[in-house]
């Protein structure tokens, strides 16, 4: 599958700083890979309606059993309700049983600066501790 590229959801003035993650998500099996991608789109479409998203855009290398987030927040608060709203939060806890490695970072930049490339999104994580 291709990127999926960058959408656009809710403008930020320039000037406004927000909230940047990335994510990399790895299954344990290939027989878990289509599952977890159509899971993935049904998180993509929450994120996209979901208030305080700047953007959001997937990336999967399903032959590698690896899935990249890349999203871009008004906050933390934001992000946070995102997560513990539904579909997300049942869908993480039920993947779980099939995830083998996750990694996720997270920094600011200028509203101005988006999107955020996905190659500093790959060089932030690989420069984390576990990141691939």
């Amino acid at each position: 599958m291709p990127t999926l590229p960058w959408t656009p959801v809710e403008d930020a003035p320039p000037g406004t700083e927000v909230l940047v993650m990335a994510s990399r998500l790895e299954v344990r099996s290939l027989r878990h890979v289509p599952g977890f991608m159509l899971a993935s789109f049904a998180l993509l479409r929450q994120a996209r309606g979901s208030a305080g998203a700047h953007g959001v855009s997937l990336k999967a290398e399903p032959l590698k059993r690896t899935f990249w987030t890349l999203s871009a927040w008004s906050g933390k608060d934001a992000l946070q309700a995102y997560a513990a709203a539904e579909p997300h939060a049942s869908t993480m806890r039920a993947k779980r049983a099939v995830m083998r490695d996750s990694t996720f970072v997270f920094w600011t930049v200028d509203a101005a600066d988006l999107p955020v490339d996905w190659a500093e999104a790959q060089r932030r994580i690989a420069e984390h501790p576990g990141g691939s």
